[in-house]
């Protein structure tokens, strides 16, 4: 029994040993800083410094925009290979895999009505009579 697992002993005391060396000269001849080390320890992208914070509030819209994008991935990935295959599938005069599909694309509908209902398809502002008065002024 213990014949078996002495290979993968074998390979792991290596990979091991190759780490602990690998990392040991890293040490030994990796140069030292002998700069600020704070300076490098900053926050930069393409050489510019950064003009403001990262943690910034993210708006929710970007969640359900990227939700929306994870439901139509979902959507490409099962209904095309479905309809290139779909008279192989049904060569039985079966229609179960239609029926899969119908309930499917029912489940995709109601994702699609409660991301209507939350707004992520509305991409702009919309304008109401009142506002559009409003922002005209007196006349």
């Amino acid at each position: 029994m213990a014949d078996q697992f002495l290979p993968v002993l074998l390979v792991l005391a290596i990979a091991t040993f190759t780490a602990i060396v690998l990392l040991g000269l890293a040490a030994l001849v990796s140069q030292r800083s002998r700069h600020n080390a704070e300076a490098k320890r900053e926050s930069y992208e393409s050489g510019v410094p950064l003009l403001d914070r990262a943690q910034k509030r993210i708006s929710i819209r970007f969640y359900l925009v990227a939700l929306l994008f994870v439901v139509l991935d979902v959507e490409v990935a099962f209904l095309y290979p479905w309809a290139v295959t779909f008279k192989e599938l049904v060569g039985g005069n079966s229609l179960v895999m239609f029926w899969d599909m119908v309930a499917f694309i029912a489940f995709l509908a109601v994702v699609y009505i409660y991301l209507w209902r939350k707004g992520v398809f509305d991409w702009g502002r919309r304008v109401t009579k009142a506002a559009a008065l409003e922002s005209r002024g007196p006349e």
